[in-house]
């Protein structure tokens, strides 16, 4: 759904020392087109770079998120998913059956978010959507 993020370059900008390790992890994570978690993060990067261990993708990982590049998910199965900070606002929605994760930006729904903040009295600053489903039928 999105442009690739360059991790690497966001890291550059935010002033974080990037060693050839985090450079592997970055760029492992720009590259999915999914929302893995720390142990796919740590099976994909090794296989780049076999001296690279899980507690460096842990530590890099919490680094990145705290640097704000990038975001956190739980879909409901158990583990922390990640994702590059998206440049562009977009939801989630989770096939229960096959743990898919299918991103969405919905122009109606962001504006009736809006509509109720500003009913309850507040001016929305920010919002996380998850929205968890089962396909109504199967083609696959």
């Amino acid at each position: 759904m999105e442009s690739r993020i360059d991790l690497e370059a966001l890291c550059a900008e935010r002033g974080l020392r990037i060693t050839d390790q985090r450079r592997v992890i970055a760029r492992v994570i720009s590259d999915a087109d999914d929302h893995p978690d720390v142990e796919e993060l740590y099976r994909r990067a090794s296989a780049i770079d076999a001296k690279i261990s899980i507690a460096t993708v842990y530590r890099t990982v919490r680094l990145f998120e705290e640097a704000g590049i990038l975001d956190r998910h739980d879909f409901g199965d158990g583990r922390a998913r990640y994702e590059a900070s998206p440049e562009a606002h977009h939801d989630h929605l989770i096939d229960v059956e096959t743990g898919k994760v299918i991103e969405f930006v919905d122009p109606e729904l962001e504006a009736l978010q809006k509509v109720i903040a500003e009913k309850l009295g507040y001016r929305l600053v920010d919002h996380r959507m998850e929205l968890y489903g089962v396909a109504l039928s199967r083609d696959d």
